[in-house]
């Protein structure tokens, strides 16, 4: 009895050190590449639902009340429409539609009159919304919504906390889903941050020369740290301690890794 007790210790004491003998290795350059891409996505659709959403509430601020917003780049364009799903989920109402112009802070905005019905992509996109939404739990806030097409025509979802305050941004509470193709069901869900971080971009009047914020759920950056770092005015880099690794994302959304732990 006492050997195998004796073996089972030693064979457990050997996984051990194997476990830390093992290096973990650094995300490589497409991954961090794909970090970005995404990241200065959900970038690009917050800027034009903001912008889209002041030109409709510039010509009636009751224009848009109470309805969905959803985003899709076209040629290189944004087009925001906003509507509502019909009580079967069978069609989109869109009732005003507001398509970039010459700048990306400009948009034209006309109403569809009548309603226009759409069963495609502003459907299926508002389907996903709609189901994030009701799995999503978050604190006593407003929070904003984005969806973007994700592999195999499937949708991303993510939902993070708005802005409320000048020059603070708040980081973190955050969570991308991944919804089927029809977009009715939840295929993953990623919890990207834990806490809400709000802090001021400015400490007695001096301008933060940069960020830095510990990343405990995982050792990689994430989607809305890159989307953290370009929605900020002025732009300052952000440096990102994990597990394994440090990270710096910087003001034009790339990252490095600035250090492997041992």
């Amino acid at each position: 009895m006492k050997k195998t007790v004796i073996r089972l210790a030693l064979v457990l004491l050997a996984s051990l050190s194997s476990v830390k003998a093992q290096k973990v290795s650094p995300p490589t350059s497409d991954e961090l590449m794909a970090i970005t891409r995404r990241g200065t996505l959900l970038y690009e659709y917050d800027q034009a639902v903001w912008h889209a959403s002041d030109a409709a509430e510039t010509a009636n601020p009751k224009t848009i009340e109470g309805q969905q917003s959803l985003a899709k780049n076209e040629n290189g364009k944004w087009i925001v429409v906003f509507g509502r799903l019909n009580a079967d989920k069978s069609r989109f109402g869109i009732r005003y539609e507001a398509v970039e112009q010459t700048k990306p802070q400009e948009f034209r905005v006309s109403a569809e009159t009548p309603e226009r019905a759409d069963d495609g992509f502003y459907l299926l996109a508002a389907r996903a919304m709609e189901v994030a939404l009701a799995d999503f739990r978050g604190e006593k806030r407003p929070y904003n919504v984005a969806v973007l097409p994700a592999p195999e025509d499937q949708f991303f979802v993510y939902v993070y906390p708005a802005q409320t305050k000048p020059q603070i941004y708040p980081l973190g509470g955050d969570a991308r889903y991944l919804l089927s193709a029809d977009g009715t069901k939840i295929v993953e869900k990623r919890q990207l941050h834990k806490s809400i971080l709000e802090s001021a971009r400015f400490d007695k009047g001096k301008k933060r020369a940069a960020g830095m914020h510990s990343h405990a759920p995982g050792d990689l950056v994430e989607d809305t740290d890159v989307f953290h770092v370009l929605t900020q005015d002025p732009r300052t880099p952000e440096t990102i301690d994990t597990l394994h690794f440090v990270y710096t994302v910087r003001t034009d959304g790339t990252i490095a890794v600035d250090k492997v732990k041992k």
